[in-house]
């Protein structure tokens, strides 16, 4: 079938023994918490990784165009050689930062301050101690207290994986929950990355997407999790057949004003799909999909953000590209622009430029993969499409950006 095909031609391009030493960093965060009135600096904290094999870490940098500094980092914070900062998130209040990551200790908390000019500034990383549970992924911060974190590598199995159960208030790791597929093929979590919340349905659902070392194994399904009790509800299908290696990514749960759907994005589908809440059985209903990449010429589907109009945006890291659409009209699609960003387009902001032109910044890498590892961040006007300035990380620092986050609280729309 034609994604085995694009599979195998993914395994042609890449160096085996190159792909086993890379671990899977991709993104990740809840942000109910966004408030569109909140005045968003336009510094923004990147993760980032390191080309020469100094220490990872976190960084403040200048995004907007207008500014002299544009695409200045004027605060840096050294986490360590191949700690690989995954993803940075707030928590519910938007008072706390944390960063996941994919070596280290796999999960920080961020402490930053304001220096003599009121300009944001990296102070300290403190390591928070996640059990047995690697790879971090992905976090939600709940209403109750509570957040989630998924760990790709679980305890380290072959076909392993588990979400980490938190306390908000001291970090303190409250549960994990594992399912292995060796149990129960028909219900369980595997390779989890994407994590997303209803709490008003009492719903969490999680995506099986790849093992970390890119080639051990590979997910198809999204997981339906009790919010209470932690209870398995359903493994649904997330690809044309059983052996389609679609790998779900990312998965948003539709709340509050927006239609009762599931979305999920395919990374090797390069798809989108839907799965509608049935309120008779209180879980959703299958998967289809409603968005096929390969008819646009689009692969590696990644991120989802819904902004305050019903308008849904999602990054394709081949060839690098932002689609714009209108999701008013559910379980309908409609594309209302194509935005162009460099490849590996994967991360967003969203704020204002001190003119007053809406812009969305696209961080553009994926796992220093080639051909989606530009390491450049695109500021694109969103009304316009053009792009008004690209800050290029690799040449400029020898740094590649990982993840992207406001430095005034959350600065992109509900996201997971």
């Amino acid at each position: 079938m034609e994604n085995t095909k694009n599979l195998k031609t993914m395994k042609l391009k890449f160096n085996p023994v190159f792909l086993l030493v890379i671990l899977l960093p991709f993104s990740n965060c809840q942000n109910d918490n966004h408030n569109p009135e909140l005045p968003h600096d336009t510094a923004f904290y990147i993760d980032y990784r390191s080309l020469t094999g100094q220490s990872d870490g976190i960084a403040v940098i200048e995004l907007d165009p207008e500014a002299p500094d544009f695409g200045n980092i004027s605060s840096k914070l050294e986490l360590g050689a191949g700690v690989l900062p995954h993803h940075l998130y707030y928590n519910q209040n938007a008072n706390k930062l944390y960063t996941t990551a994919l070596g280290g200790s796999y999960l920080y908390q961020v402490k930053t301050e304001k220096d003599k000019n009121g300009q944001p500034k990296l102070v300290s990383a403190t390591p928070i101690d996640t059990g047995e549970n690697t790879v971090g992924e992905n976090l939600f911060f709940t209403n109750d207290g509570r957040f989630f974190m998924t760990f790709m590598g679980g305890a380290g199995g072959l076909k392993d994986g588990s979400v980490g159960v938190f306390n908000a208030n001291n970090n303190q790791l409250i549960k994990t929950i594992k399912a292995p597929i060796q149990d129960n093929p028909n219900k369980f979590i595997m390779y989890p990355h994407g994590i997303s919340v209803n709490e008003e349905k009492g719903l969490m659902m999680v995506t099986s997407t790849i093992h970390p070392d890119l080639t051990s194994g590979f997910g198809n399904t999204c997981t339906l999790i009790d919010l209470k009790t932690y209870e398995l509800k359903e493994t649904y299908q997330v690809a044309d057949s059983p052996t389609d290696l679609s790998s779900p990514v990312e998965v948003l749960l539709l709340r509050g004003q927006f239609p009762q759907y599931a979305l999920a994005t395919t990374m090797l589908g390069g798809d989108i799909w839907i799965a509608p809440y049935n309120a008779a059985t209180k879980k959703y209903d299958a998967f289809t999909k409603i968005f096929d990449g390969s008819t646009q010429g689009l692969g590696w589907t990644l991120e989802m953000y819904i902004d305050d109009n019903n308008r849904l945006y999602v990054s394709f890291a081949d060839p690098g590209k932002v689609l714009v659409f209108d999701i008013s009209n559910l379980p309908q699609l409609k594309l209302l622009k194509t935005l162009t960003a460099d490849k590996g387009a994967h991360h967003m902001v969203f704020f204002k430029t001190k003119k007053g032109k809406e812009v969305v910044a696209v961080q553009n890498n994926l796992l220093d993969i080639p051909n989606l590892n530009s390491g450049t961040i695109s500021v694109i006007e969103i009304q316009t499409g053009k792009t008004l300035g690209t800050v290029n990380l690799r040449s400029k620092y020898g740094i590649l950006p990982e993840s992207i986050e406001g430095t005034n609280g959350p600065s992109n729309y509900m996201h997971h």
